[in-house]
């Protein structure tokens, strides 16, 4: 029975073992381009703008078509007398007469004149172009980020959990302890009991953390795309070493930090794509006046007219025109658009100037940040050794009887503490760091497609 329990043991293992799956940051991050929805709706944007572009060049060309018609009629009268005034009488035979009629021709509209609309819809539908091709990059760049997050926050629970399980460890193999020392009578009851407590509340503790954990890979794998029950594991690889953690590529000095803006507004995508939002709707301005001025267009047609096929062009008939339309009264309606597209245009001044405080705003809090977090890593990293230290101090003053269970219980507490923070010190800055990186607009894509 025991072989039969061993054997069905491993078999779980090894089939468990072989059913997971790999799952890197790097292919992470290109799984997270490829799938997300918000990217790829945006990419078939691009699609809808290149088209109205295409067509604001028709604007420029005469419109040509052609035109077909046949027509068929046949009367028929029954015959009899009929009066006619001042004839009489008259008969008339039964009869019957039948027409048909072919008619083909070709004509051409062509607006010469329409008051610059066209120029400006031409200038638009570029911009437009632009700017969704702008805010695709930006999106590119927002969900490396939030892959990396996520990803980042998985592993960083996943080194919470391992110092969770050594903690249990730890406890079983000093309840242990207690218990022997109990049975020798060098302590009493109430220290074991103490020390059973202490190691159900690190057991409570890492039932609490895995289940973050797995709720933190669920989050991952639903932004990717993936099934959330599909077995990933997930490279633990990514804590840095002290040296790079504590190197800061943008060390920039408060009196420079105008150019360090200076460039952000210049890579940040999204801010571009507002600029020239801006400059669009400057052009619907131009498009909603060229209603103020006259229309001039040009018709050209020929057709041709017969009773039967044969007889078609025999007759033809040209002609060639010029029309200009003069508005003088429209009921208010290109006020009413021109003012409308102004209003447009200052709440679109108001999204640039926006989105130019909240860029100068994030990429200061998260420099003081990240200054912050390198002070921090240093103090957990001294508080983790000095954690560590007094623990095996009070463990050893527990053993010659000279300290209190209590005591030891405490320092154990304040050590686990002291680990815990210490990665969620380094993860924080890893994150910080590609956080600046995102609002420098500099986050690369690119390596990832």
């Amino acid at each position: 029975m025991r072989i039969f329990l061993s054997s069905l043991i491993l078999l779980l293992f090894i089939t468990s073992s072989y059913g997971q799956k790999n799952l890197s940051l790097d292919e992470a991050i290109n799984i997270a381009l490829k799938r997300n929805t918000v990217l790829q709706r945006n990419i078939n944007n691009i699609e809808s703008a290149q088209s109205n572009v295409k067509a604001s060049w028709g604007n420029f060309f005469p419109s040509l078509g052609a035109q077909g018609q046949w027509s068929w009629s046949r009367n028929e009268e029954e015959g009899g007398y009929k009066n006619i005034p001042d004839v009489g009488l008259i008969y008339f035979p039964k009869s019957a007469d039948e027409n048909r009629s072919y008619n083909v021709g070709v004509g051409t509209n062509w607006t010469l004149f329409d008051g610059l609309s066209n120029i400006a819809t031409l200038n638009k539908n570029k911009t437009d172009l632009e700017s969704v091709r702008l805010i695709v990059e930006r999106i590119k760049q927002d969900v490396v980020f939030q892959t990396i997050t996520l990803y980042y926050n998985v592993i960083n629970n996943m080194k919470l959990l391992k110092v969770k399980e050594e903690d249990i460890t730890w406890n079983q193999k000093n309840l242990e302890t207690v218990t022997e020392r109990n049975r020798l009578g060098a302590v009493t009851l109430a220290d074991v009991y103490a020390q059973q407590v202490r190691l159900g509340n690190a057991e409570l503790e890492v039932i609490r953390t895995r289940n973050i954990l797995e709720s933190g890979k669920t989050d991952l794998l639903y932004y990717l795309g993936l099934d959330v029950l599909s077995n990933y594991t997930f490279s633990d690889s990514l804590l840095l070493s002290d040296q790079e953690l504590m190197k800061n590529d943008f060390n920039y000095q408060s009196d420079d930090f105008n150019n360090v803006i200076n460039k952000a507004m210049f890579q940040r995508f999204d801010y571009q794509s507002a600029k020239l939002n801006l400059e669009s709707a400057k052009y619907d301005i131009s498009i909603a006046q060229s209603g103020y001025f006259p229309t001039l267009t040009n018709g050209i047609s020929f057709s041709t007219q017969a009773n039967k096929p044969g007889d078609l062009f025999k007759s033809k008939y040209y002609s060639v025109g010029l029309t200009l339309n003069v508005p003088i009264f429209t009921g208010f309606n290109v006020d009413n658009r021109v003012q409308f597209a102004e209003v447009n245009y200052k709440n679109q001044e108001l999204v640039v100037e926006e989105l130019e405080r909240d860029i100068k705003r994030k990429i200061q809090q998260t420099y003081l940040d990240i200054e912050a977090s390198e002070k921090q890593l240093d103090v957990s990293k001294r508080n983790v050794m000095a954690a560590e230290e007094n623990r095996k101090i009070e463990q050893e003053k527990y053993s010659l009887g000279s300290g209190t269970l209590l005591n030891v219980l405490i320092a154990n507490s304040e050590y686990t503490t002291a680990q815990s923070n210490n990665i969620n010190a380094q993860f924080s800055y890893s994150v910080l760091k590609e956080q600046l990186k995102y609002y420098l607009g500099v986050l690369d894509y690119k390596q990832y497609e």
